[in-house]
């Protein structure tokens, strides 16, 4: 069976997890890694870093060498459980658009988040004018999300639940459930009540976990 090893609380773990549920994918969570308390296991340990050299979480095991980055598994999770429309579909330009935002979200979203969510929710010390300029970044990007979504009235990369829409809802719900002033995106509300009523989305994107 595929082992995923990474701590629930990590976005990019949920994702996959997330991912392999929507694609009919048996996965064994180990959530050990990473996690805090007894049992956890530390990414410095040498064992961990020979299968991920950045010391970071996703990491997937049982399906030759291991694979790391998170939409990279969340690729190889769709593909293996013939979940095309996930991937976009079987048409060149629906994978393009998929593969567009999930690209955006690590090029544009996250480092905007990054401050703002490090200082509000885990007490990381920053300028407030780095944190004041995180939130507005953050609210832009959003604000860009949210024009898109109005374009497709669905989903982000068109008609279809993609991965996309779980790279970027998980992202979404980080910036519903931090504590910062946002603008009214009802494009965004609409489509993460969509998200919300999907069980595996529901499950990776629990009230109390940004």
């Amino acid at each position: 069976m595929l082992r995923l090893l990474g701590r629930f609380g990590s976005i990019n773990v949920r994702k996959a997890l997330c991912a392999a549920e929507e694609a009919g994918v048996a996965l064994a969570h180990e959530a050990e890694w990473g996690a805090d308390g007894p049992g956890a296991r530390a990414l410095t340990e040498a064992g961990f870093r020979a299968l991920n050299p950045n010391g970071l979480v996703p990491v997937l095991l049982g399906a030759g060498a291991p694979l790391w980055e998170s939409h990279a598994i969340m690729r190889f999770l769709a593909e293996t459980g013939g979940a095309e429309a996930l991937r976009g579909g079987g048409d060149a330009r629906g994978r393009a658009a998929t593969d567009q935002w999930l690209d955006w979200l690590g090029t544009e979203l996250n480092p905007a988040w990054r401050p703002a969510y490090l200082a509000r929710v885990k007490g990381a010390a920053f300028a407030a004018e780095a944190v004041a300029a995180s939130e507005r970044d953050w609210n832009a990007r959003m604000a860009l999300l949210d024009a898109a979504l109005a374009q497709t009235g669905a989903w982000i990369a068109g008609e279809t639940f993609t991965l996309a829409d779980i790279a970027l809802g998980l992202a979404a719900h980080r910036w519903r459930k931090t504590p910062i002033s946002r603008p009214d995106l009802p494009a965004v509300a609409d489509w993460l009540a969509r998200l919300d009523a999907r069980p595996a989305f529901a499950r990776c994107a629990p009230p109390d976990l940004p």
